[in-house]
Formats: C-alpha cells, sequence, structure tokens
C-alpha cells in the first residue's frame, strides 16, 4: 500500500487532452474497422460467373438410299456446368482491433490500478486516527503501567520507611526500657543501702532513747560517749509534748497501735523532712501524725541548745 502511495505520489502528472484523443482514437478505428468490413462484404457479393452451350447437328441426310432407320443415337450426356471458383478475399490482419484492445486493456489496467491505489488510500486514511487512537491508547497504557510501578514503589519505600521508623522506636523503647530497670535497679540498691544505714542510725537512735530514758527493754547505757552524744532523758518528752496538741484524731482504736516517724530537722530545729517508717495498721492514725510534725514545722531544742539532725519518734494515741 505504501510503495502504490508512493509510486502516484511521484508519478509525472496526466497529459493535458488526454481524454479527447483518446475518444478520437477510438472514432477513427471505429471508421477504419467499418470501411474495411464494407469491402470485404462488396466483393463477396459479385455475381458469379456462368457459361450457357447450346449443341446443333451438323451430318447431312443422304437422299438417294433409303432411308435406312437409324439406330437410336445415345443422348449425349449434357456437360455439368460447375460455377468457377472464386479465390477467396483474404482477410486482412485485425491489427488495429488488436491495438484498440491491447490499448483498451492496458488504460483499464491504469485506472484499476488507479483506482486500487485510491481505495488503499482511502483506506489508510479512515486507518489513520484508528490508528493514532490505538498508539494513544497504547501510550496511556503505558504511562498507567509506569505510574501504578511509580506508586507502589513508592508505597513500598514508605512502608520500608515506616517498618525502620517502627524498628527505630522499639529499639529506643527497649533501650528506655533497659534503662529504666537499671536506673531502677540502682535506685532500689541506693534505697536498700539507704533503708540499711536509716535501719542501723535507727537502732542507734532507739538505744540511746532508752538509755537515756531509762527504758527497762534497752541495756543501760555504759560509758560517757553515749550518755554525751544523744539527746538529754527529758527531750523526747519535750517533743511529744509539743506534738501532740497538733495531733487531730477522733476515732476510737481497739488497741494502742505504734506509728514510727522520722524525723529531720535542720540545726535551728526547722523540721525539714518526715516519713513514715512503720504504720500503726490505721491509715487515718498515720496521716494525723504526719500532718500534726507538718503543722508543728519547729522541733524545740535540748538542754545543751542542740537539735538532733534526725531522729525516730514512736506515737500512741493512747498515751
Amino acid at each position: 500500500m505504501n510503495a502504490a502511495a508512493d509510486r502516484l505520489e511521484f508519478a509525472p502528472p496526466p497529459s493535458a487532452g488526454l481524454v479527447r484523443a483518446l475518444v478520437l482514437a477510438i472514432i477513427v478505428h471505429a471508421l477504419l474497422l467499418v470501411a474495411l468490413t464494407w469491402a470485404v462484404r462488396w466483393k463477396s457479393d459479385a455475381s458469379p460467373v456462368t457459361a450457357e452451350a447450346e449443341l446443333w447437328s451438323s451430318v447431312p441426310r443422304q437422299a438417294a438410299e433409303p432411308p435406312r432407320p437409324e439406330p437410336t443415337p445415345a443422348p449425349i450426356p449434357m456437360p455439368t456446368l460447375t460455377p468457377p471458383k472464386v479465390a477467396p478475399t483474404p482477410v486482412p490482419p485485425k491489427t488495429a482491433d488488436a491495438d484498440i484492445a491491447l490499448e483498451r486493456e492496458k488504460q483499464q489496467r491504469i485506472q484499476k490500478d488507479r483506482q486500487l491505489a485510491a481505495e488503499k488510500l482511502e483506506q489508510a486514511k479512515r486507518r489513520q486516527p484508528l490508528e493514532q487512537a490505538e498508539r494513544a491508547e497504547q501510550a496511556r497504557k503505558v504511562a498507567q503501567a509506569k505510574q501504578l510501578q511509580a506508586q507502589q514503589q513508592a508505597e513500598k519505600l514508605a512502608l520500608d520507611k515506616k517498618k525502620d521508623e517502627q524498628e527505630a522506636k522499639r529499639k529506643e523503647v527497649l533501650k528506655a526500657q533497659e534503662e529504666a530497670k537499671r536506673k531502677d535497679a540502682l535506685k532500689a540498691q541506693d534505697d536498700l543501702k539507704r533503708q540499711a544505714a536509716l535501719a542501723v542510725q535507727r537502732a542507734d537512735n532507739l538505744k540511746r532513747m532508752a538509755a537515756l530514758a531509762g527504758s527497762s527493754d534497752a541495756p543501760s547505757p555504759t560509758g560517757i560517749a553515749l550518755q554525751s552524744s544523744g539527746p538529754s532523758a527529758g527531750y523526747g518528752s519535750k517533743v511529744s509534748a509539743k506534738v501532740k496538741p497538733n495531733i487531730v484524731f477522733t476515732e476510737d482504736l481497739a488497741g494502742n497501735p505504734t506509728a514510727e516517724v522520722e524525723v529531720r530537722a535542720a540545726p535551728d530545729g526547722t523540721i525539714v523532712g518526715r516519713k513514715l517508717l512503720k504504720s500503726s495498721g490505721n491509715r487515718g492514725w498515720d496521716e494525723a501524725v504526719l500532718k500534726a510534725i507538718d503543722k508543728t514545722e519547729v522541733l524545740p531544742r535540748d538542754t545543751d541548745g542542740r537539735v538532733p539532725s534526725l531522729m525516730v519518734i514512736s506515737f500512741r494515741p493512747k498515751d
């Protein structure tokens, strides 16, 4: 199809007056054919040459002799007259008709080729929008496939990034948990050490207070160092007298439970901290004791003018 279209496209333009010349040539050849046909018929229609012959008897009769019966002569056969043979008129070769037929066939073939080329060109023109639409659709599908592939890659990258972030967060959480556990373990160790130290100090204070108060549960103090390092004998009663008026508790308890409180004081007697070391078993009494210590704010000085920095005080509701 493309080769035929290119051939027609680059063919020389048709000559002007081709149709008119073709019509005149056909008319002249037709007249020539009619003349030849008339000439052949004129010669064949000519009348044939015929000949006629008449026979006469030229033998004379004898008068002297009696006539004798003459034998009946045999009939003379009449000559058969045959028309002369006429030579057939040679038929001239139909060269003009053959040329006309060849020319007509050639023109028909050219016209057919042109028609086929025009049909192919028209079909190509009709197919061109369809081919363009197909190419556009194919390009759209390729672009859509590329876009889908890019979207899938982006989603995969986002998912991988999210997984990496989650893994990093998980590691951070694990690290924070491990750090918290380590800190809790260190804090627990410090608390245990501090509690052990406080327990030792509490035991020493109880021993000193019991020795100073003359308690029968503790051994009597022996030595000047113990008596000079602890508070005086009446300092415990002085602290109790300072704190107990601030205790507000109206419940009736069964028994006489003891709440032990660790109190820290500044050198001038200001209470800087308190902590419940041993609960009495009644939350109301424990809170009443702690609130009374907070309300007291300042502890009284001992006889030597000093205030112990750390002491453990026991409070009973019925004392």
